[in-house]
């Protein structure tokens, strides 16, 4: 069962999930009228609200809304847990360096070179794959649409984004660590906001006629 508790340590203020003590950081505005509750990827809670609500009134609202923290605190601590291991189209490889200069890709294992920088080969490898797949839904897309140029790039809160106007998709360079059903979900969600740039029935009548089993992908990646 989970658990919390509230601690008071001179000005610093605690909250216990799951046995664990997260400081919860707290910024008072005089323009905000709501109070917005964050867990950020340091794995603290930070609370924006008004200069005018107490603490004891903070306290209540973290209180009140526990379950809701605690939900944030454990799907971040699953993104942090990611981070610490090598992912590789949905596979985690252990990452074995030697003396070789190519990378090496094996059952389990990886073999890169002493100097290996992880980002750029990711990059690299996603430049290819990305663009493989997002010619290969282009071609097979229900409707006619622009065909649009390609920007990779790390976002922290969106898969992809599409520019219509510039005729633009964007994708998260994060997609390369996931398997490679999440990439052409997103392909070809982005690609449906060429026909519909909302997210109405009509939006979702495009995506499902393009891949069927979006409902599922979607799903897997709320974890994400």
């Amino acid at each position: 069962m989970l658990k919390y508790k509230k601690i008071r340590s001179g000005d610093l203020m605690l909250i216990e999930i799951n046995n664990q003590k997260v400081e919860v950081v707290i910024t008072k505005k005089k323009g905000n009228k709501n109070t917005y509750l964050r867990v950020k990827e340091d794995l603290k809670l930070y609370v924006t609200t008004s200069y005018l609500i107490s603490d004891r009134k903070i306290k209540n609202i973290i209180e009140e809304n526990m379950e809701s923290i605690i939900r944030m605190y454990e799907k971040q601590s699953y993104k942090q847990e990611l981070k610490k291991d090598f992912y590789y189209l949905g596979k985690k490889y252990d990452l074995i360096k030697t003396n070789a200069t190519n990378v090496v890709i094996g059952e389990e294992k990886i073999f890169v070179p002493v100097d290996f920088d992880q980002d750029k080969w990711l990059k690299k490898e996603a430049m290819k794959l990305f663009k493989q797949r997002l010619d290969y839904w282009y071609d097979r897309f229900d409707r006619k649409i622009p065909y649009p140029s390609l920007t990779i790039r790390k976002m922290t809160s969106r898969w992809g984004v599409c520019n219509s106007k510039l005729k633009r998709v964007t994708l998260n360079l994060e997609l390369i660590k996931k398997d490679i059903s999440c990439l052409d979900y997103v392909i070809v969600h982005e690609l449906s906001h060429f026909v519909e740039m909302n997210h109405s029935d009509r939006f979702w009548k495009v995506v499902g006629l393009n891949y069927p089993n979006y409902k599922e992908i979607r799903r897997i990646m709320k974890n994400y």
